[in-house]
């Protein structure tokens, strides 16, 4: 209050007291607001770093193959089969003496039975400050053909060229084969070449001429055979084993391709991940509990998939389209860090206000029970100290 005013009254003057509490929360509040400005740059940093490390994972895996999906062997038989009759509108008029229409494709038989057994041995690449999982991938294949019924779902009229039918497996990226891709008939060893049927339908990359089906769950295959004629006919039985050598990287995966399909993977890395359309029957993982029935390994991994014809949900036989929808049926495993520094860096810096905001709100606690002033500039060093932590931690 002070004196003097107007008639002798006396003026009363608003002040903020000196050391006002209010006041002093309201400061370390635009103080924890901006060491969170600075954290949100260090994010960004890490934005950056792990844009750059996933540039160098698809660096890497593009030299090995990459993520790779398989397909066991499987059988292709051309046919010429009458067009589908289209309505006739009335918008042209029909010749009464036309040429029967014909439409090509490939019918695609698989195997009843189908096993596959695959080896895998991990390395780690490294560039600067990123490394990537690759793995050399050893992989066998039995299939038992009954072609009793291969052809009971054929497209109405068809004719089937037997002498030009192929025995055909597929690679995402044949890149990554290290060794000749073979097929074994009746003892006899084949090594097998871009497919041809798939060539002469069109399906086709323009830059190789390599024959390919797909998309197959996200990938395109590349499809390698071998003729089959003398070895097969309409009521045959065929058994037929595979060898394939493959490198890849991140990810490996095969499809379910026969009608009842067991598979068994092993390989040497301690962190699998199992995904794809079904996960294991039974897994067993160093360090981990294996699963019932499975016995402990004590490096590495096991894992065994049986997929019944039930359970697929592809036809036994089929058009071009049944093999895309293999997509669905991958049995794959994917090779991963066990800490990713930037996963765990990312879950921290999420954290970052929180913590900013209890230190700041310990230390002005502090002040308000003791009496003993902190300086502004001292709430400064602290967040700086904060944020230069999560910046090392990077």
């Amino acid at each position: 209050m002070s004196e003097g005013g107007q008639f002798g009254q006396p003026v009363f003057t608003a002040r903020m007291p000196r050391g006002s509490s209010g006041l002093k929360l309201l400061l370390v509040c635009a103080i924890a607001l901006a060491m969170s400005v600075l954290a949100f740059f260090v994010f960004l940093i890490l934005m950056d770093r792990t844009h750059r490390a996933d540039q160098v994972t698809g660096e890497i895996s593009r030299t090995v193959g990459g993520p790779q999906t398989f397909l066991g062997p499987v059988l292709a038989i051309p046919y010429v089969a009458p067009a589908a009759a289209q309505p006739n509108d009335g918008s042209a008029a029909q010749a009464p003496n036309a040429a029967p229409r014909f439409e090509r494709g490939v019918w695609y038989v698989f195997p009843v039975d189908g096993e596959a057994k695959v080896a895998t041995k991990t390395t780690v690449r490294r560039r600067s400050l990123f490394k990537v999982p690759v793995y050399e991938a050893v992989l066998n294949f039995d299939a038992r053909f009954e072609l009793t019924d291969a052809t009971k779902s054929a497209p109405a009229g068809a004719q089937f060229d037997w002498s030009r039918a192929e025995l055909l497996v597929g690679a995402s990226d044949p890149r990554g084969a290290t060794s000749d891709v073979t097929l074994t008939v009746g003892g006899q060893r084949h090594v097998l070449v871009p497919a041809v049927l798939q060539t002469e339908l069109g399906l086709t990359y323009p830059e190789d001429g390599s024959a390919r089906v797909g998309p197959v769950g996200g990938q395109t295959l590349r499809l390698f055979g071998m003729p089959a004629a003398g070895l097969i006919g309409p009521d045959n039985r065929l058994q037929v084993t595979g060898h394939m050598e493959f490198s890849g990287a991140q990810r490996l995966a095969l499809l379910a391709y026969g009608k009842s399909t067991r598979v068994t993977v092993s390989g040497d890395w301690d962190h699998p991940s199992f995904g794809g359309g079904f996960l294991p029957k039974g897994r067993a993982v160093a360090g981990h509990e294996p699963d019932k029935g499975m016995k402990p390994v004590s490096t590495g991994f096991v894992a065994n998939w049986s997929m019944p014809f039930v359970a697929r949900g592809v036809p036994a036989q089929g058009g071009g389209e049944q093999l895309s929808r293999l997509g669905a049926t991958d049995l794959a495993v994917a090779f991963v860090e066990p800490a990713n520094p930037y996963q765990s860096v990312s879950r921290s810096l999420k954290y970052a206000p929180l913590f900013l905001g209890l230190v700041f709100l310990a230390y002005f606690l502090f002040e308000i029970t003791t009496g003993k002033r902190v300086h502004p500039a001292q709430y400064v060093l602290i967040g700086f100290a904060q944020t230069i932590f999560y910046l090392l931690l990077l």
